[in-house]
């Protein structure tokens, strides 16, 4: 018997820890996989939203990809938790552009410390050319690394 988005959301909290000054890989879905990132002013919301983490303090943001139907973002947190985090960010972003609804709950990865952290970026940045929506990284314009 498949599991409700409920359960998997509550599955996901297990054996998480937000710890400050620790990075992490975060990543989040629309509800249904819906594209809603597709419309451009729905996806320069979510980055006006995701900027204002990183300029009030909560995070220390090092790249972002907003997807049509998901976001990646690499984060070093500071103060604030994990779930607090995610929960600001999406009832931010759902308030703001009214076709969005999120899944429940959302994947972290802490990163080692000998995890490198640019790899990681490029990986992230890298994810519209994968998934063949565009040729060149540099045409995809929902995207962010303060390397680049």
């Amino acid at each position: 018997m498949p599991s409700s988005p409920k359960a998997a959301s509550h599955r996901l909290r297990l054996g998480r820890i937000s710890e400050p000054g620790r990075f992490y890989l975060l990543t989040t879905v629309t509800l249904h996989r819906k594209p809603v990132f597709s419309d451009m002013h729905a996806a320069r919301t979510l980055m006006r939203i995701l900027a204002y983490q990183h300029q009030s303090n909560r995070v220390n943001s090092y790249a972002f990809v907003v997807m049509p139907d998901h976001l990646h973002w690499l984060v070093q947190l500071r103060e604030d938790r994990l779930d607090r985090l995610m929960q600001r960010v999406k009832s931010l972003s759902s308030r703001q552009i009214s076709q969005l609804t999120w899944q429940p709950g959302f994947h972290d990865h802490a990163l080692r410390q000998e995890d490198d952290l640019r790899k990681m970026a490029r990986y992230i940045i890298a994810n519209p050319l994968r998934a063949g929506l565009v040729e060149s990284v540099g045409d995809y314009p929902h995207w962010d690394a303060v390397w680049l």
